[in-house]
This record gives structure tokens, sequence and C-alpha cells, in this order.
């Protein structure tokens, strides 16, 4: 009876989730040094480690249950200690009003893990006690299992990683528009080859606009049809010859292959 309960309160959450109060601005981008509207993509969170006694911004994560997020397995590491912030906009704000941290009860890195060919890029992390949703702090959706989305699909990177290639990590949260990128597009020897398995999904590519160092872990936001946004894609790698190359889109992990794990972590 319990497990039954522990689901149909989770599906009763996830049935509001996706629709934010302040609704995003859809013409920015990330690399490039644009803005998102403050809050507009509330279930955006950063993941902090403390060194010498000062949190830091390591990578981006999706809140998808009230004491649950997505990440990527290659943000965690076993030395750190890890706090969730919630609600931000402005990290180099403390005490942002709407904003909350959360200490972290257990991080779920996916046992097929590979972080040489970085495959099975995906992590869950609990919080340590649930979070009250708010204005500033709601849930993303999970996108149907095993849906895959249409070339050029438009989707959204959010995060604050480096406002350009080697540049300064950014204050405020940052957005960009992601076309999806096929896999049949992608995995051509001159895009990103064999290295893009069917578990992976491509965005961007065009040489204008990308997640870079620093939004790792964060989410590809892409609006389904009743107009609600779903986390498809966790940010996990791109090209080493910088943020913005041409046919090297960045690379997400396909959330939609691995809902059967992501429910089992939280033991539906």
């Amino acid at each position: 009876m319990l497990s039954i309960t522990v689901f149909a309160a989770l599906l009763a959450c996830a049935s509001s989730c996706g629709v934010p109060t302040f609704l995003p601005n859809l013409s920015a981008r990330v690399v490039g040094g644009e803005n998102a509207r403050p809050h507009s993509w509330p279930w955006q969170i950063s993941l902090q480690y403390l060194k010498d006694n000062t949190w830091r911004h390591t990578c981006g994560g999706t809140l998808i249950a009230s004491s649950y997020v997505l990440t990527a397995a290659h943000c965690i590491s076993d030395t750190h200690t890890y706090r969730v912030a919630l609600g931000k906009n402005n990290l180099a704000v403390d005490d942002e009003e709407g904003s909350v941290y959360m200490d972290v009860d257990t991080i779920f890195v996916h046992e097929k893990w590979n972080s040489f060919l970085v495959q099975n890029d995906i992590a869950l992390i609990k919080l340590a006690k649930p979070v009250k949703l708010s204005d500033t702090i709601q849930l993303a959706c999970l996108p149907e299992e095993h849906s895959v989305m249409p070339h050029d699909y438009p989707c959204y990177v959010t995060g604050w990683g480096r406002l350009w290639t080697n540049g300064p990590i950014a204050d405020e949260l940052q957005q960009g528009l992601q076309p999806v990128v096929d896999h049949a597009t992608c995995s051509q020897a001159d895009w990103w080859g064999t290295m893009v398995l069917d578990t992976m999904v491509c965005a961007g590519g065009d040489g204008v606009t990308s997640a870079c160092n620093g939004d790792s872990g964060g989410p590809l936001n892409c609006q389904a049809e009743n107009n609600s946004w779903e986390v498809r894609g966790i940010v996990s790698f791109g090209s080493g010859l910088g943020c913005n190359t041409h046919k090297k889109p960045a690379v997400y992990t396909r959330v939609s292959a691995y809902i059967d794990w992501i429910k089992e972590k939280m033991q539906l």
C-alpha cells in the first residue's frame, strides 16, 4: 500500500510539472552571454561542492520530483561534499529571494557509467528532505519512455556555464536555442561518428550557440504539445575545440532512454 501511495503522490506532482509561473523569453542564447528571464526555468538547479569552506558551482541539474534531481554522472566525485541550490537565478547572490539550499541524502550514479566512452552519463540525487515547491522552484516533466524528437525540433539548454570558450562562468542563468540534430546526422563521420549512441541526443552544432563548461548535468528543455516543458536531455559532452563548433553539437544523455532506471532509483 505504501508504494502505491508514493507512486500516486509522484504522479500528482508530475501532472503539474513543466509550467513555469514566469514564462521564458525564448530569444536568448547561451554562448554569447544572454540572460534567461529570472525563474523562468524553475526546475534548474546548481550542484555545488565544498572547497576551502566555500560552496562552488560545478554542474547543473533538473528537479523532477520534490526529493529528486537529475544530473550527469561525470559531475559526481566520491571525494566531494555536495549541496543543491534551487530557485536560483544569480549565483553571486547567496540569499537570493525564492532560493533554498538543500543537503544531499544519496547520489545514484548509473551502474554502467563509462567515463572513457562517456556512456550512461546520468545520475540521480536524492535530497535530504523534500523541497517545498513555489513560483521559483518547480518540477520539469519527464518525457515518454523511448520517445525521440525529430530533426530540428527547437529545444533550449540552460545553465551557468562559461559565456564563451575559456571565458568566465556566468553569474546569472543563461539559456540558448538548441535545435535537435537527429541520430542519422549526428553519427555521420564528419559530425560525431560512432561516439554518439542512440541513448544520446545531439542539439546545436550550428557554430553559433551551444552549451559550455559548467552547463554539464543541466537540462535540454523541450516543449511538449500540451505546452509543458520536458527534460529531454542531460548535458554530457561537447567538442574539445570549443563550445560552439560547427558540426560538433552538444551531446546529451537522452532521458527517455532511462525512464526505467529513474523509476527504479525513485523506488516506484
